[in-house]
């Protein structure tokens, strides 16, 4: 029997690199759209045994037609940038004309269709949109939720994830989350591939209509600022407060931050909104997950080296 071809877009992305990694090396076959051939991460997966690179915009219907030709299963994650919704449908009317059999879709909720007074964010509420309409047009499709990336973390002066360095040597995480409120968190890179595909292998027949939530582990704001004290030996605190933004950000991204003070500041709600737990599901789907611990200490000081952080030395 000839292996099964997976499309994929947005392939030079964690979660999409990540699943086009792990389904090359067992012998799938993999058709991955980027929109072009430049970077670490698209000279990677060039190499990658298995794989036929699409280099094109989402936005130009005979790359999107090309994309899934032949294949039978499709794991799409839609991006902010551009018209995601319209990208979105378009991906999901054209891997449903080309019969695609499995589509796995990385949605996020949209909290304010909980009928709890609560925003919607606008990075997340397209997603959801799309998921609404994949649901729609009857395509087999499962749904997946990631969790926090463990590598949003740095010590660079960016929103929300900052580890500020202090002049003691010390760490201070600042974030509008609720101090012992459990997050859920995924370390993107090694665990989203696994799952996802085996998300694939169980099929349609089991999955098909399900939201999963792929986090593996959740952690307290200070359960997370106690592992990294413990992984870099230094100590490091939360302070709960509004975002800060030192930067220069686009716009739609302000408004994405803004909803976040709102939403899981003055709101205190659920991440994934009230319907959807973790990590239950997505251990059953890849017991080899990594752990928010492991990244402190083994990945996040060598990130920070490349990013020109000299804390470490």
């Amino acid at each position: 029997m000839p292996p099964k071809t997976i499309a994929v877009v947005n392939s030079t992305g964690r979660q999409a690199a990540s699943l086009i990694r792990v389904a090359s090396a067992v012998g799938y076959k993999v058709r991955a759209q980027l929109r072009a051939r430049e970077g670490l991460v698209a000279q990677e997966l060039e190499g990658l045994r298995n794989v036929e690179l699409i280099e094109g915009s989402l936005e130009d219907s005979t790359v999107v037609k090309a994309l899934f030709v032949g294949a039978e299963l499709a794991f799409i994650n839609t991006t902010h940038w551009g018209d995601e919704v319209a990208v979105g449908r378009s991906l999901a009317d054209a891997a449903k004309r080309a019969g695609v059999r499995h589509y796995v879709y990385s949605s996020m909720p949209d909290h304010a269709t909980c009928g709890k007074d609560w925003p919607s964010l606008p990075m997340w509420s397209s997603k959801f949109a799309v998921e609404n309409y994949v649901r729609q047009i009857g395509i087999p499709a499962t749904f997946v939720y990631a969790g926090i990336y463990n590598n949003n973390f740095t010590s660079l002066p960016y929103p929300l994830f900052c580890m500020e360095l202090q002049d003691d040597g010390s760490f201070q995480w600042r974030a509008p989350f609720h101090p012992d409120r459990p997050l859920p968190w995924l370390d993107a890179e090694h665990d989203v591939g696994p799952a996802v595909l085996q998300i694939l292998k169980d099929g349609p027949r089991k999955w098909a209509g399900h939201r999963i939530a792929l986090a593996f582990e959740m952690l307290t704001p200070n359960q997370v600022c106690a592992t990294f004290e413990r992984a870099l030996g230094r100590r490091v605190a939360y302070v709960r407060g509004p975002i800060e933004i030192k930067v220069s950000i686009p716009p739609g991204y302000r408004e994405q931050l803004e909803r976040v003070n709102v939403l899981f500041g003055q709101c205190e709600a659920p991440y994934f909104g009230p319907d959807l737990d973790a990590p239950d599901e997505a251990r059953s789907l890849w017991e080899g997950h990594g752990s928010l611990e492991e990244y402190a200490r083994e990945v996040f000081p060598d990130e920070e080296r490349l990013n020109g952080r000299t804390w470490m030395l």
